[in-house]
Formats: C-alpha cells, structure tokens, sequence
C-alpha cells in the first residue's frame, strides 16, 4: 500500500505542486482581503484609535516582564500588574505636579510681561527705528499693541472658547481613557490578543500562528527602538537647550521632549511651543528667536529623518527610506494614530509574506 503511495506521488509531482500552488493561491487571497478589511474599518474609526493604541504598546512591551516575575516569585500575576499600574501612575502624577507648577509660573510671567518683551524684540529686530509699511509709518509699541489686539479679539470669539473648551474637555477624558484601557490591557491583554486570534477561521489559525511567530520579535525590537529615540531627543534637546540656548529649566524641557515624542505630530509640536515661549521670555535679542528656531529645526530634522528611520530601521531589519515613506503615508491616511500603527503595518505585511512565500527569517 505505501510504495503503490510513493509510486502515485512519484508519478504525479506536477499534479501534486499544482495542488499546493492552489492552496498558496487561496491563502494569499484570504489574507490579502482580510487585511482589506481591517484597513476600511481602521479607517472609519480612526478618531477613536489613539487612546488604544498607546495602552496597548506599553502592555505589548510589558506583558512578558509581567509574567517573568509572576512565574519567578510564584505570586499573582494581578499583584505586579496592580503595582505597575500604580508606580506608573503615581510617576506620571509626580511628573505633571512638578512640570505643570513650573510652566504655570512661566506662562504667568509670560502672560505678564508680554507686551513689553515683544517690543523690545521689535525695536531689535529694527534697529529701534519706525516700521514703514503700505504708506504707514509704525513704531515698535503701535506694531506690538496692535498684534496684541488682534489676538485679544480672536481669542475672545465664542467658537475659538468653545474649540479650547472642547479640546480640553476631550483631553482629560481621553487621558483618563488611556489609564483605564492600560489597566486592562495589562491585566488581562493576552485574552484580548486570544479573542483576536478567535476570530481567525480554524482552517487559518496555524498560519496566522506561524506569522505571529516571526512578526513578534521583530515588533518587540521596533518598539524598543521608539523608546531609544525617545532617549536620544530627550538628550538632543536637554544639549541644545541647555548648553546652545542657555534656557532655564532645560532638564524638564527635555524630559517633555521626550515623554510626548510618543505622541507624534501633537507631542512634538507641543513641546516646541512650551520651550520656544519658555525661551521667548528669556530672549535678549532677536537674534535669541533665530536660535530657537535653528535649534527647532536642527533636532526635528534629526530625529524624524535620521535617527528615528535609521534606530527604528536597524531593529526592525527595515530600510530608513521605507520607515520615512510608512511614517509620510501612515500620517496622510489616517493622522496620528496612522503614524504610530504604520511600520508595526509594514512589519505586518513583510512577516505575512514571508511566511507565505516559505522565506528563511532574516
């Protein structure tokens, strides 16, 4: 009976290959729709992707160093999810205590002394003479004031309260969001993984297994990237900030730095505007303005096309050119959520096609 088998196999290996290929052919094609899917639904909710997306990145990261001490110890597990989420907590509490008290005293400062800080950067600008402007001849305190009174009223226009407002309001409550979801994604993130693997088709669920096995430790060295360069702008800025513009507080700006690179577009810019005002109020010349901005501009660049592309790149076994283009794409079609999902995306694809294709792991 079984050499009549190898002899039919023998007989028959086109028919055999021609069956396999078909098999493939049907794998691709189920995959390439699932993945379909997947992106027209990501699409339609992208608005409330964010407060996911963050928690579920720091349990990713911490879950196996969760279960490690569980598994050491003999403890409950739920016992150092519960002191994580609290030591998380309470630095994070400690942080916004002691940063928020100091940007306030800035802000009031700031608020404060306003409008003579910016005509003393006029009157530097012009060389302390009148402005000449469409027949009009203004002075530093006419320009200033005038600026000041346009900001007044825009500022004082209901929809712009009411957009604050709503901004802030959506703030909190998307940063009380995000504490609950990591809560529960640390404590229980594998059952949530197990119900995604669920709704795999039975028949697909040792594929989808055998590309969780090579996506997984490539996404685990990505991410440990992030936090690299998140290091890495946090030590750029506290240099530049520091050392280049001789700002007051520079360690807490760089640690800011740092902390909302995790956040992209928002975080960044964010913390560009609270050190560029910190430094508009100890500017003592215009020329202070022109290194604040060559020092914006030089740390930007550096991270966002440099360093992050090549750290993120190299563990990630990624070009730099493709992190730049995932980065570029990711934000265009589904903004900020986009840019954080669009490498692990691409690492996604790669590892699906791999093991499609029966590629060796690199």
């Amino acid at each position: 009976m079984k050499a009549a088998k190898r002899k039919a196999e023998h007989e028959h290996p086109a028919a055999d290959r021609g069956e396999q290929r078909l098999i493939d052919l049907e794998e691709a094609r189920a995959v390439i729709l699932a993945a379909a899917a997947l992106a027209v639904f990501l699409y339609f909710i992208k608005l409330i992707l964010l407060p996911f997306l963050l928690p579920a990145v720091v349990a990713y990261l911490c879950t196996p160093v969760l279960d490690r001490l569980a598994a050491r110890t003999r403890w409950p597990r739920s016992l150092f999810v519960v002191l994580f989420f609290l030591a998380f907590l309470g630095i994070g509490a400690l942080f916004l205590d002691f940063a928020g008290a100091r940007i306030f005293a800035e802000a009031r400062g700031l608020t404060t002394d306003l409008q003579g800080m910016l005509e003393r950067l006029v009157r530097d600008a012009t060389g302390g003479q009148p402005v000449h402007l469409l027949g009009y001849t203004i002075d530093a305190h006419q320009l200033v004031q005038g600026l000041l009174a346009k900001l007044s009223d825009w500022l004082g226009q209901s929809n712009v309260l009411v957009a604050a407002a709503g901004y802030g309001l959506v703030a909190i409550m998307g940063t009380f969001l995000m504490a609950v979801l990591l809560f529960y994604f640390l404590l229980s993130g594998r059952r949530v993984a197990g119900g995604i693997f669920w709704m795999v088709p039975p028949h697909r669920r040792a594929l989808a297994d055998r590309i969780w096995q090579r996506l997984d430790p490539v996404l685990t060295r990505y991410f440990l990237g992030m936090i690299v360069v998140m290091i890495y702008a946090a030590a750029a800025s506290y240099v530049g900030l520091k050392y280049f513009l001789g700002i007051e507080h520079a360690i807490l700006l760089a640690l800011l730095t740092g902390i909302l690179e995790t956040v992209p577009v928002i975080g960044p810019t964010s913390a560009a505007i609270i050190a560029g005002l910190i430094s508009l109020r100890t500017a003592t010349g215009f020329m202070s303005i022109i290194d604040y901005a060559l020092y914006a501009t030089a740390l930007r660049l550096s991270i966002d096309q440099l360093v992050g592309p090549f750290v993120l790149g190299t563990a990630a076994h990624v070009h730099p050119v493709l992190i730049i283009f995932c980065f570029l794409a990711g934000g265009i079609v589904f903004g900020i959520p986009g840019v954080i999902m669009a490498v692990p995306v691409a690492l996604l694809i790669k590892s699906t096609l791999a093991t499609l294709y029966g590629d060796e792991p690199e």
